[in-house]
């Protein structure tokens, strides 16, 4: 069958070159089942003579069991774990059952498991080769995702994948395996049939398998010659995964019958531990020799591990055994799994075991539901509440167990999962507060997974309904219905529209006494939209310092950090911003809460782009887009489109604007609308095409100023691009329209930024006051992409005053703001002006812009005098990474020691001198 897959064999042949020789690669073949990625991966292997291999298969119904496939990759390194660095040991030994302790972050196990194939890999090569990645587990997946976008030497990670699935893998090298065509699959059939073949009969064949080549063979094997000629026994082909299940299941079918129960009780531990198999086994009365006939037949081998010679052999075996058998095999495994160390894993078995509901064992998994949030975070509570739920006797209790289970499967990023469960929860006998709370589930379900204009009307009824039942909850609920009127934004109708919903929020029962934390926040963003920001101060202030403090529970962090942060930003509080941003990225990272992790993220990159990190921000980006692409959650991805508008990449902006805007208007996201626009006038400021931004900036301000939205910022842009395209007038009414916005900020960065407008449209005596107040005021934040600006446009007030000397350096300043932060548009238009004053600059930016977004991050903090060490744990890459990447920096910058790399960076390569 190889010798029709050269092309991809030659492929395979220099990935191993590239290893040995001290590359790193990653490479994701896909291709339909039974298409041949097996073979193709064995190929690989029986070439990687002098590497190491280790291996990892996705199994489809160990897809709730946090960190199986990585626990099956990592056992033959363990004995390294004491070589990790004590945090990532510590969290790699509490994520494989280990030790005990709280829930481990998912970016440090996966740090840790990078260092441990790192470690490996400076004693031998390495190749970790991973089959069937879409049925990987979600913990298993992110960590190889993320180590295989972070290899560096002597290393390789090669995926198997089904079709398009295993989205977390986009943006890896691929290779797509596709069928045989017809004459290579007539090769095929004859090269292993022993005698002729009647070629009507191969042709049907060819035709119904569709050149799956391992299809073909599975319906060959064990069939007489004669019978094919004259088409009996050949079943029509269905899928092709049916057809690979049915070729095993014919091996299946002569072995004897202890040998088909250990099989089974292989297939059912998920961990292919050898021992426990064997134990469970004895449990039974099957001895060792019932291994014998599996191996002869191909299917399995039971060396150091229990391993299937095809992830297909699993699933048919297990598939194949009757109800009765399973649960045989699963008690089996339950007695023979010491309830000490794996108490949760016996509950898992017996769970599968039961033959009817059981109390006990419900009970058994809603306590290993706690317990398995450590291990896997929500992912796995919700794993262990939904068996729960189908095993409880009771039916007021199964319905108020399977709403835990569907707020688990939500919050766990399976909108879809959420709502069978929700539904499961609507047919049992529930009081009317549980039927009230399933209704807003319902709703947040919604507004969780398409950020519409649909869920606000929903959230609006759960709110009015709960209010004779549950007074907090109903206000909990309005402040998501708030929520959710801000993402519908201009396209709002009816109550959904920003003000009528602050209004209906004013109407709702009053705060409970003591009031709460969210109540403060409630209250503050409803008289902010009926008030004004002055009015709304004090409570939107008092509930960002609750939310700072971490006065509130963590299960209220994480449901209400987002509007807190907005809350932030509406009081122009950017310490509090980056506080927040911060605790709700790390919190939904830590306990897997895929639903919540895009908003955290967002928020945490609208920090680093007002703080001009623009690398920081754009590997967040890259996160968001592997996030919303393995669970269908449908965001604005405000990160690359930011992101590209402030570097001004014109052509891949306005791209993704165009894109960004239809998908908005298509769900009914208005606040998509909004961010579009207000990249728009970014991005034309920034250019220098004055009439666009001015456009672009009009429509963003004409949505209602909702705090944390672009259209809260959008003022600032209209007023530089009014008054550059000679809109006197508009410029100053956008200048009170930010005034008014700033109204409640009493820091630097709101009066910094109205000043900088402010100056805009003053007269002369009145300007330079104003530039120099605002210079000053931002240059005690962090905020320097606002600095710039004001530098830049007081130099250009400067110049037009006759004043080129002093216009110079205000400008020198702001073009190496722009050009270190990577904001290529405003430091072209910053170099134009420069020109303008009789000193020309090098178009080029200083050095280190050669740099890579990462070698820029790794190099300014090695200038800082942190160790490899120390830079690895804040950037989430190993010792060794960043070791690599310095050499690679320094050769850029053409320095040799670490010492130098300080002066590297702020020297100026503008060439800035006097005509």
């Amino acid at each position: 069958m190889l010798n029709s897959r050269r092309a991809v064999c030659d492929t395979l042949d220099q990935l191993v070159v590239a290893v040995r020789s001290g590359e790193s690669r990653s490479l994701v073949l896909r291709g339909e089942p039974g298409v041949g990625k097996s073979a193709l991966l064995e190929y690989l292997i029986a070439q990687a003579g002098g590497i190491r291999v280790l291996r990892a298969a996705g199994v489809r119904y160990e897809m709730e069991l946090p960190y199986a496939a990585m626990h099956q990759l990592c056992a033959p390194l363990m004995e390294g774990l004491h070589r990790l660095p004590e945090p990532q040991r510590d969290a790699l030994g509490i994520a494989f059952g280990l030790r005990s302790g709280p829930p481990p972050d998912r970016f440090l196990v996966s740090l840790a498991v990078l260092t441990m194939l790192a470690n490996a890999a400076d004693e031998q090569p390495l190749m970790c080769v991973i089959e069937d990645a879409q049925w990987l587990d979600n913990a298993s997946a992110q960590v190889l995702a993320f180590v295989a976008r972070r290899l560096t030497t002597k290393a390789a990670c090669v995926f198997a994948v089904r079709g398009d699935e295993a989205r977390h893998l986009s943006g890896l090298p691929e290779l797509v395996v596709g069928g045989l065509r017809d004459e290579e699959a007539l090769a095929l059939i004859r090269s292993v049939l022993p005698s002729p073949l009647d070629r009507p009969v191969q042709e049907r064949i060819v035709a119904e398998a569709h050149g799956n080549p391992l299809a073909l063979l599975e319906l060959l094997d064990g069939m007489a010659p004669a019978e094919l000629a004259g088409g009996f026994g050949l079943p029509d082909v269905q899928a092709p995964p049916t057809l690979i299940e049915d070729g095993f299941l014919r091996r299946l079918e002569p072995l004897p019958p202890d040998t088909r129960l250990l099989l089974l009780i292989a297939a059912a531990d998920p961990l292919g531990d050898l021992v426990l198999v064997w134990r469970a086994a004895a449990r039974l009365g099957i001895g060792a020799v019932a291994a014998a006939p599996a191996v002869a037949a191909d299917l399995c081998e039971f060396v150091t591990r229990v391993r299937f010679s095809h992830p297909l052999v699993r699933t048919a075996v297990y598939r194949a055994a009757g109800k009765a058998e399973r649960r045989r095999a699963h008690h089996a495994l339950a007695e023979a799994t010491d309830a000490d160390v794996a108490p949760d894993r016996r509950a898992w078995h017996r769970a599968h075991a039961a033959a009817e509901a059981d109390e006990q064992i419900a009970a058994d998994l809603e306590r290993s539901a706690m317990r398995a949030q450590a291990r896997g975070g929500l992912a796995a509570v919700a794993a262990f509440l939904q068996r729960a739920t189908e095993l409880t006797p009771e039916p007021a209790r199964r319905a108020e167990r399977a709403l835990a289970a569907a707020r688990a499967k939500h919050e766990a990023g399976a909108p879809d999962a959420a709502s069978g469960l929700v539904g499961m929860a609507l047919a049992g006998p529930l009081d009317e507060r549980q039927r009230a709370r399933a209704t807003l589930l319902q709703a947040e379900i919604a507004f969780t997974a398409n950020r519409g204009d649909a869920s606000p009307r929903m959230l609006l009824d759960a709110a009015r309904q709960l209010e004779p039942l549950d007074p907090a909850l109903a206000r909990d609920t309005y402040l998501e219905f708030l929520a959710a009127a801000i993402f519908a934004g201009r396209m709002a109708v009816g109550d959904a529209n920003l003000c009528a919903a602050a209004a209906a929020v004013k109407a709702a029962p009053a705060a409970p006494e003591p009031a709460r934390p969210q109540d403060f926040l409630l209250d503050g963003l409803a008289l902010l939209f009926t008030a004004g920001p002055d009015p709304a101060a004090p409570e939107l202030r008092r509930a960002v310092t609750a939310f700072v403090d971490h006065a509130v529970s963590t299960r209220e962090e994480l449901r209400r950090l987002w509007l807190a942060f907005t809350g932030a930003v509406a009081l122009w509080d950017d310490d509090a911003c980056r506080a927040l941003a911060d605790r709700h990225l790390s919190l939904a990272r830590d306990i897997g809460a895929l639903a919540e992790l895009p908003l955290a993220l967002s928020s945490r990159i609208t920090v680093h782009l007002f703080e001009g990190e623009l690398a920081k921000a754009e590997s967040l980006g890259a996160e968001v887009q592997a996030i919303t692409a393995a669970t269908g959650l449908r965001v604005t991805d405000i990160g690359a489109l930011a992101l590209a508008a402030w570097r001004g990449h014109e052509a891949e902006a306005e791209a993704l604007i165009r894109t960004i805007a239809d998908e908005a208007a298509a769900r009914g996201e208005g606040a998509g609308l909004t961010v579009a626009d207000w990249a728009s006038a970014m991005l034309y400021n920034g250019l220098g095409r004055f009439d666009l931004a001015l456009d672009a900036a009009e429509r963003a301000c004409a949505d209602p100023p909702a705090p944390g939205a672009p259209s809260q910022w959008a003022p600032a842009e209209l007023v530089e691009a009014a008054v550059r395209s000679g809109e006197h007038e508009l410029a100053r009414r956008a200048v009170e329209q930010l005034a008014r916005s700033a109204q409640a900020g009493r820091g630097d960065w709101a009066a910094g930024v109205v000043a900088r407008a402010r100056a805009l449209v003053s007269d002369e005596g009145a300007a330079e006051e104003l530039y120099r107040e605002a210079i000053e005021r931002l240059g005690r934040t962090r905020l320097r992409p606002d600095l710039a600006r004001a530098h830049l446009l007081y130099g250009e007030w400067l110049r037009g005053q006759q004043r080129g000397l002093e216009a110079r350096q205000q400008l020198r300043t702001a073009y190496r703001l722009f050009s270190t932060m990577g904001m290529t548009a405003f430091a072209e238009r910053t170099a134009r002006e420069l020109r303008a004053t009789g000193e020309s600059a090098q178009r080029g930016a200083p050095a280190g812009a050669d740099l890579t977004p990462r070698e820029g991050q790794i190099a300014r903090l090695a200038a800082k005098g942190l160790t490899n060490s120390e830079i690895g744990s804040q950037l989430f890459v190993s010792p060794r990474t960043v070791e690599y990447h310095l050499s690679k920096i320094f050769a850029k910058l053409d320095i040799t020691s670490r010492s130098q790399l300080e002066p590297a960076l702020i020297q100026e390569h503008s060439g800035c001198r006097a005509s």
